[in-house]
Order: structure tokens, then sequence, then C-alpha cells
């Protein structure tokens, strides 16, 4: 009996065919290999234009990477990042041409929608920073009105791009500090700019329908370095949603964001959050809550969107202990567990994907673009998604 097949697909970075996540991928094939999952990676660019075979990428223990024509796979794994050039395009005529076939997760929209979305839950609404769309300066005015801290972000931004932390300076009145990266991630020069003239500063920055304006949290460590929390949550080898991590994450100095790629450092979460929370019991209870949101809001957006197999949730933590969910990434990086030397969890979360993918393919019937059908498990659990909603919060 055959293996099922497991393809991976991702984005070249560029075009000589550089993958951001080679070493992973590595891995998982390695990984799979013992479950009796054969995997490859693949991109759209490399199916055949007959639509019938694909040029995927292999690895083996022996010769490394090679290229073989492969079948299409049974199951699709989505890895693909947002880009900003004709791969991504291929990969939305790839989506719309094949979207009949078993994917274990589907895309989830821009950071605006996302937001929109979870704020329709009441027990979410806490969680959510004030945010909104930017559409003129107006919108900035009024939340700086409200808030002393605010952010500007784009709605489609990853690792830290294109982010500006704007504060008022309490001493100088209608004086604020600009600080953020641009766009390809530098630390931008802060700046101290009169209210009037703030306007004029972000011209530059094409916002309008782009950007997000939100509340901002207080989350600078003594050492003057923010902080935050990478938490992720994944389905299991039993369909379920459950906690496989969370890290902390310090920004590295003078940025506004914690991301690793940025320059961020990643510690251990309650080594970082013993600086910042005193109160042990607190401390626990932020734990707790922490987790059952992540479940909730895999949960939730699952059954909004369709098939997920795994989100990281970006977290912030006041001092008095409240949890503002700041982001959620259906394409989550796991070197942050790697980086704290907690390699269990870094295992878990390379493997966990494989082990669900098996029991997709175990408990499949038929695929639709929105939801994958399974039958009653073989272990005589319930499904997923009637399972997963008793995780919710109340």
């Amino acid at each position: 009996m055959s293996s099922p097949v497991l393809g991976i697909m991702t984005l070249y970075l560029n075009e000589h065919r550089a993958l951001e996540e080679r070493s992973i991928y590595r891995r998982m094939i390695l990984e799979g290999r013992k479950r009796g999952l054969d995997i490859y990676v693949f991109t759209p660019a490399d199916v055949h234009p007959g639509g019938k075979k694909i040029e995927a990428m292999v690895f083996h223990s022996e010769k490394g990477w090679s290229r073989e024509w492969r079948p299409f796979p049974d199951m699709i794994f989505d890895r693909c990042r947002i880009q900003r050039n004709r791969r991504f395009q291929q990969l939305l005529a790839f989506r719309e041409k094949y979207g009949h076939m078993l994917f274990l997760n589907r895309p989830l929209r821009n950071k605006w929608t996302i937001h929109q979305t979870l704020s329709a839950k009441s027990a979410f609404r806490e969680h959510l920073p004030e945010t909104v769309l930017f559409q003129d300066m107006s919108d900035v005015n009024r939340m700086l009105k409200a808030s002393s801290l605010i952010y500007l972000k784009p709605i489609n931004g990853t690792g830290g791009r294109g982010i500006l932390r704007i504060e008022r300076i309490s001493s100088e009145a209608n004086m604020v500090l600009v600080q953020g990266r641009d766009q390809k991630r530098r630390i931008i020069t802060p700046r101290k700019v009169h209210l009037s003239r703030l306007g004029s500063l972000l011209q530059h920055w094409n916002m309008k329908d782009k950007y997000l304006v939100q509340e901002g949290i207080q989350l600078q460590l003594p050492n003057g370095r923010v902080h935050d929390y990478r938490m992720l949550v994944q389905k299991n080898g039993e369909g379920d949603w459950e906690l496989t991590g969370c890290a902390g994450r310090m920004g590295a100095e003078k940025s506004v964001t914690s991301n690793l790629h940025g320059g961020g450092q990643a510690v251990p979460m309650h080594r970082l959050m013993k600086q910042w929370i005193t109160d042990e019991d607190l401390r626990n209870e932020i734990n707790s809550t922490a987790e059952k949101l992540g479940i909730s809001v895999a949960t939730f957006l699952e059954d909004t969107y369709g098939d997920l197999c795994e989100l990281a949730l970006d977290l912030a933590i006041d001092k008095d202990g409240r949890i503002f969910l700041l982001e959620v990434n259906p394409k989550p990086a796991r070197e942050v567990f790697a980086r704290i030397g907690e390699r269990n969890i870094y295992y878990k979360a390379i493997t966990q994907p494989l082990e669900y993918a098996l029991w997709v393919y175990r408990n499949r019937t038929v695929s639709t673009p929105n939801k994958v059908k399974v039958t009653k498990p073989v272990t005589g659990k319930t499904t997923p998604a009637r399972r997963s909603r008793k995780s919710r919060l109340k």
C-alpha cells in the first residue's frame, strides 16, 4: 500500500529559487518518512503546464535535495506568505484552479478583516486593542487624543515592516515621538515633530485603506526594549486544537517591534513575564487565560474561514495582567522555541502538522474548497469541529 503524500506548498524568495524554510522542510520530510508520510515541497511555478504533475523538491539523506516529477499530492500544506510580485499572482491562480483539493489550511484575510471578525464575538473584544482602518489624519489625531501611544501597521505587513510607533511627549505640548521601521525592516531615525506637521511626515507612506491605526500598549521593559509573546496553537493527531508552546520576544535596541527577523531576542516566557508581573498567582492566571484565548481564536477563525491546522498569536500583556491580541499569523515560524532551548516544543511544532495530516488522510471523505469533511474517527471520538467548540471562551 502506497504512503499518503503531503505537498508542502511555498513560494520562492527570488528568481534563483531560494526557499526561506528549507531546513524546516528537510526536517519535516525526514519526520514524515518515519510516520509513513511521503512529503515533497513545491511552488505554484513548479506545476507542469498540463496540470497533471509537479516538478517537486525532494530530500534524501544520502544525496540531499533533488527534483523529481511527481503526481499531485493527496494533501497540501500551504506555507505561502504574502509577496508583492508575480509569484504571488501564480499562487492566487493555483488556489483558484485547485481549490477543490484537500488543503490542511486555507488562507486567512488581512489584519483589518481579522480584527473585525474577532470583534464580532464579545469574548474577544476585551482582548483587542482599539483599532480603525486609516482613511485620513483625523483617524490618527482622534486615536492620539484617546491614547498617548498608537501604532500604524500595514494591513498585510509581516516581520515588522512598515510599522510606526507614535507617542505623545507629556512634557512638551502637541509634540510626538515617531519611531519605527521602513518596508525593508530598517530602523528609521526617531523624530520629534509637532502634531501639526505629523500629516506631512506620514504623507509618503501611502496609508489610505492600507494601514491600521491601533491603540498602543506600554510594553517597554526596564532596559527600554519592547516585548511581547508568541503563542503557537496547532491541530494534533486527533484533529483537536491544543497549545504547543509560548515564548517571549524582546525587541532589538531602538526597535518598536520584537520580531526575531528584525533583530529581536527570544526569551523563555516564564523568565520574561517574571520581569514584568511579579505576582505569581497573576502569572498563572495569565497563562491559563492566554491558552484558552488561543484555542478559542483558532476555533472561531476556522469556523469562519475554513480549515486551519496551526496559528501563531502575538500577545501583549500590560502591567495589570490584561492580555491583548496584537496579531494572528496563519503561517507561523517555529525557530523561537529552538532559540530559547525548548527542543521538545520545537520538535512538536515541526511534527504536529504531520500528525494532523495523517489524521485528516485517515478520516477524509470529500473535500470542498472551504472544509475538509471527515468521517467519524477510527478512535470513536467526535470530529474536531465538535470537540473544539468545547474549548471556546464562555
